[in-house]
């Protein structure tokens, strides 16, 4: 059954991830950080190669300054709510996902947070030149996605890193379609906040995700989650080193154990390699609809600005019955719908109704590719 889905989470996972989550789990077991005993150290261990895999894959200065949490979305709320004050100024592309979208305007409405949302094009580029016109004095973040969920589109973010050289703002960096798949380094960027989530392209399991974070972030940032750490525990309040200032409670040891596999994965291939294997796919992809009557791709035409996330309309059809009918009629699982980025949505000119959604990963192959665009084809013809 062809899943195309992954740029809502990855499937299937690689055998490495399970395997190590099934050894945490019978073998190990234990709080990482809490005790003396063999099965704590263990536990810290499997954490903390995780972290270094983590620090070695985005090029972070330290693996302290690799923080986990749940996943992306909590992520871009630490940096959001953490760096924020009131009357500061933000600027956002209009490709943004609702992660990034409603905590921006939940600052606005509740603390007066001003927002600038840059406008891409139909396509869902983004002009680096507009971020510079909306710079202002006191613009304290500037927040992008890395790629976007609806078009696959794949923002400057070079290009824009090298803008904010002249500015005081913090850059923020949500990565959630592009970790373990284009090739991100957080010091040659010069990044401030780097958000990822581990269920997508990393091949980790759900529930796991975090951030890596510059210096000076760090030492700015309000953690808005307080408790115990396992260090310094006579201290009434948080510590205030990495990565113990943001990682407060039990860990999702096997959840991380699962995620420090799945980097293994990814590393072992080759970032490469699976890139080159999705641009095939999505290649494959657009050939094969190109042609069929009421068909609309959006989104680049060159493949290497896009990631492999195609999203198309078919005219005269409820998009939601016709991915409910590749489901039930050819077992072809993909997404329809607004995919939580409604901003994306007007840009490209399909709101309220969104698209078709078909997001390949390393695991698909072109067989299955090919019997999607077969679907398309005689699900075409009907409509």
């Amino acid at each position: 059954m062809p899943y195309f889905d992954n740029a809502a989470t990855s499937h299937p996972k690689p055998e490495i991830t399970w395997k190590a989550m099934e050894h945490y789990l019978k073998q190990v077991g234990c709080n990482p950080g809490r005790g003396g005993y063999a099965g704590s150290i263990e536990a810290g261990r499997i954490v903390f190669a995780a972290r270094e895999r983590l620090k070695a894959l985005f090029n972070a200065p330290s693996e302290k300054q690799v923080i986990f949490t749940p996943n992306v979305t909590y992520a871009l709320n630490f940096a959001i709510k953490g760096l924020l004050s009131p009357g500061d100024h933000v600027i956002l592309s209009s490709m943004e996902h609702n992660s990034v979208v409603r905590p921006l305007r939940f600052m606005e409405k509740h603390y007066g947070v001003k927002l600038s949302i840059v406008p891409c094009d139909r396509a869902g580029r983004l002009d680096p030149e507009d971020v510079r016109r909306a710079l202002r004095e006191n613009t304290k973040l500037v927040v992008l996605t890395h790629a976007s969920n609806v078009t696959g589109t794949i923002l400057p973010v070079a290009e824009v890193a090298a803008v904010l050289r002249e500015s005081e703002a913090f850059f923020v960096l949500d990565t959630a379609q592009t970790a373990g798949v284009l090739d991100i380094d957080f010091q040659a960027l010069g990044l401030d906040f780097l958000a990822f989530t581990g269920h997508k392209a990393l091949y980790g399991p759900p529930g796991t995700g975090g951030f890596v974070i510059s210096e000076r972030a760090a030492e700015r940032l309000v953690p808005f989650v307080q408790g115990g750490t396992g260090s310094k525990s006579d201290l009434g309040e948080q510590p205030d080193f990495l990565p113990d200032k943001f990682e407060a409670g039990t860990a999702n040891t096997v959840g991380i154990a699962g995620l420090g596999a799945g980097i293994q994965f990814v590393t072992a291939t080759g970032l490469e390699k699976i890139r080159e294997h999705e641009q095939n796919l999505t290649r494959l992809f657009l050939a094969g609809i190109e042609g069929i009557p009421g068909v609309r791709v959006y989104g680049p035409e060159q493949m290497d600005e896009r990631v492999a996330t195609v999203s198309l309309t078919l005219d005269g059809a409820d998009l939601g019955e016709v991915a409910a009918r590749l489901d039930a009629e050819y077992g072809i699982m993909v997404r329809s719908g607004l995919h939580c980025s409604p901003l994306a949505h007007k840009t490209i000119g399909t709101f309220p109704a969104g698209t078709l959604r078909f997001s390949f990963g390393y695991f698909n192959t072109e067989e299955e590719v090919l019997t999607a665009v077969e679907a398309l084809q005689a699900l075409a013809r009907e409509y």
